[in-house]
């Protein structure tokens, strides 16, 4: 990687602190942290535990020179957070929004590409000039209350999250084992304490590029929306006008629409991600202290900017394409109410026949497996980074029990959440709103952090870049304040 520009050396009172679990179990102490190799999880994969590339991330100019492999390839390390942002939550609200207003929403993934692009830039570029993760670099700037209340918000729609895609990725169990009936099959209910056991035994004993590496093609059953758009045959005028011309309606269901939309592509624990992500990369390459990992070269801002811009297009085309197809599909023989699993693969039958169950379940099973992970060591970076204690996903659990265990809690609860009779369906549409709502205070504080000099000095986001971040905060913000006004009109 390229070398990095010394910083001075952070106040000390702010480096990590050990686990305080471990120190409370060693008399409310540790005198000296054990050896790297013995704390980390010892995988030599080239890999950051995050999924990120040791030596650099993969662009799409690297991956075109791979051949058919390589173009395989950019799905993988370098494109983790654009991948995941299509988790069942985004399949479910785009085949949702699809099957209900037709093409009324398809210039939504035009309009919110930028502001993607310009969200996740400013935490990349926050996690590589401070070295630290967004959760500590928002402690040091902004009222310890302020970031507390906004990373238990995190964690409350984390959480709900993750039982929404357990829930999909069980459901899609049953559509799998069941031939593709509404009957039959292994019951989810039985699948969802198997799945939620066997992310939580791959999280506690390998990195997630490891479980990357496991589930990441099945992703790929993704694609099949992207051929279904083409084969839908839509009229290209009536395309072109609901692509490039939004359309707007002040009601309760467009609103809410809208503010899952905004969720589920700028979604609050992607930012957090993102910036952890970074500083993983950064360790794995050698950056051992904050010092060693503090300030950065237009190299590799260029090369994450790049990486960002890759990834978030891959996932809106991904977007733009479920909600053609399900428009195509679904709203024009007039389904527009999706409630079942077995209705939202109907879609993908122009292009796979009687097996639409199989891809749809692939998909959302293989977009679940790679999500719930993240979702919850989401929250698990953003809570450590708060109390300023060691963890993350490369070092064992015995060491970090506190950031363990706080992913273990995330998915716990997310379980839990699939016993009291929620439709994974509806339960996905659900956490796409409450995102929608979390995110605007969140991108406040970040859209501040990035653009203070005193914290970024000459690295501060580019005009381009806080434009369409603070266009992005107004945008959620109005929308979930509209759905605010709109629901206590309704009760009223």
């Amino acid at each position: 990687m390229p070398t990095r520009r010394k910083r001075p050396q952070p106040d000390p009172a702010l480096d990590e602190k050990p686990d305080p679990i471990v120190a409370a179990l060693r008399g409310g102490s540790i005198d000296s942290e054990p050896p790297a190799d013995e704390v980390h999880k010892g995988e030599t994969t080239g890999e950051a535990p995050t999924g990120t590339p040791v030596a650099g991330r993969s662009t799409l100019a690297a991956a075109i020179k791979g051949g058919p492999f390589g173009l395989l390839q950019i799905l993988g390390p370098g494109l983790i957070t654009g991948a995941s942002d299509d988790d069942p939550s985004g399949i479910g609200t785009y085949s949702q929004v699809g099957s209900q207003f037709g093409y009324g929403f398809l210039w939504t993934a035009l309009f919110t590409f930028p502001l993607m692009v310009a969200v996740q830039e400013s935490c990349a570029r926050i996690a590589l000039h401070t070295g630290v993760g967004l959760g500590t670099s928002l402690r040091r700037k902004f009222p310890t209350w302020l970031v507390g209340i906004a990373i238990l918000a995190l964690l409350a729609a984390n959480t709900i999250n993750v039982g929404a895609d357990i829930g999909a990725v069980a459901a899609g169990g049953q559509l799998l084992t069941s031939g593709g009936h509404k009957t039959g099959g292994i019951p989810a209910i039985w699948l969802v304490v198997p799945v939620t056991v066997t992310l939580l035994f791959l999280q506690l004993q390998v990195t997630y590029s490891v479980i990357f590496r496991l589930f990441k093609f099945l992703t790929l059953a993704l694609l099949t929306y992207v051929v279904g758009a083409f084969i839908a045959h839509p009229q290209l005028l009536e395309l072109l006008k609901a692509t490039v011309i939004p359309h707007f309606a002040f009601s309760r269901p467009f609103i809410t629409a809208l503010v899952a939309i905004l969720g589920t592509t700028i979604s609050p624990y992607l930012f957090f991600w993102q910036a952890s992500s970074e500083v993983d990369e950064m360790k794995a390459a050698g950056g051992t202290t904050e010092e060693e990992r503090r300030g950065i070269s237009r190299t590799e801002l260029r090369a994450a900017r790049s990486d960002v811009v890759v990834g978030m297009a891959f996932s809106q085309i991904v977007m733009y394409s479920i909600i053609l197809t399900t428009a195509a599909v679904l709203n024009a023989h007039h389904i527009t109410n999706i409630q079942t699993a077995q209705q939202a693969a109907a879609a993908l039958k122009q292009v796979a026949g009687s097996f639409a169950f199989v891809l749809f379940s692939l998909g959302i099973i293989g977009t679940g497996l790679l999500a719930i992970p993240i979702l919850a060591a989401s929250g698990a970076y953003a809570v450590k980074e708060f109390f300023g204690v060691r963890g993350g996903l490369a070092d064992k659990a015995r060491y970090r029990p506190f950031f363990y265990g706080v992913l273990a809690l995330g998915m716990l609860g997310g379980l839990a959440m699939n016993f009291v009779g929620i439709d994974p369906i509806k339960a996905l549409f659900a956490t796409a709103v409450i995102n929608g709502l979390v995110a605007p205070p969140l991108l406040i504080l970040i859209t501040l952090l990035g653009s203070d000099r005193k914290v970024m000095g000459e690295h501060t986001s580019r005009r381009l870049g806080k434009t369409f971040g603070w266009l992005a905060t107004a945008v959620m913000t109005a929308a979930a304040l509209a759905l605010a006004l709109l629901t206590v009109r309704g009760a009223v």
